[in-house]
């Protein structure tokens, strides 16, 4: 398992809420340059998220086949209940991510992406570039985000509203956020 490390919360109990954090980068992977990806979504986690949780952090290269074997085994063997990719998510010939995604979600949520792209396309024209998608297997929640820190913190503020509530439909451990800073939508009972 290249780069894995746990991040973020508290102890490792198996009740406290397990992220994955996969950065998809062939040059990070190889040592070339630091991550600044999962920095970045790990910090945005730490100042989002009230209740305690557990960060899963792998570096893995680009490409389809390395992607989906990551996302099966943190969901599937290390029981994400959530896995936020960065990278991998332009239309360079190496960016593979969301059809990786794709290759291993039982459902696609088109929603996520598409409010990503309409938040980042105030920013940069070329954010219509950009192929973010998410989707569930089993009881975990898989949404690409894209590689540049700036753009994950747009990206996160505008789908994390939803995930919270998400996780709950699927089954997955439920997480608490820090309303200050997210205004997480759950209905009323």
């Amino acid at each position: 398992m290249i780069g894995q490390r746990e991040i973020g919360g508290t102890g490792g109990s198996r009740s406290l809420a397990r992220i994955g954090i996969l950065v998809v980068s062939d040059r990070a992977s190889r040592g070339e340059y630091k991550d600044q990806g999962g920095e970045a979504i790990n910090s945005f986690l730490a100042t989002t998220i009230r209740s305690n949780w557990i960060a899963i952090v792998k570096i893995i290269p680009d490409g389809i086949e390395s992607v989906a074997g990551a996302l099966i085994e943190m969901s599937d063997r290390e029981t994400c209940d959530l896995i936020l990719t960065t990278g991998g998510t332009g239309p360079a010939p190496r960016d593979l991510t969301p059809e990786a995604t794709r290759s291993v979600i039982t459902r696609e949520l088109a929603g996520f992406g598409e409010l990503m792209r309409r938040v980042s396309l105030e920013q940069v024209p070329t954010a219509i570039l950009s192929r973010q998608t998410a989707g569930t297997r089993g009881q975990c929640l898989i949404v690409n985000l894209p590689g540049r820190p700036s753009s994950i913190d747009i990206c996160l503020g505008a789908v994390f509203p939803a995930i919270p509530y998400c996780l709950d439909l699927i089954g997955a451990r439920p997480i608490e956020v820090n309303q200050d800073v997210c205004h997480a939508f759950r209905p009323e009972a």
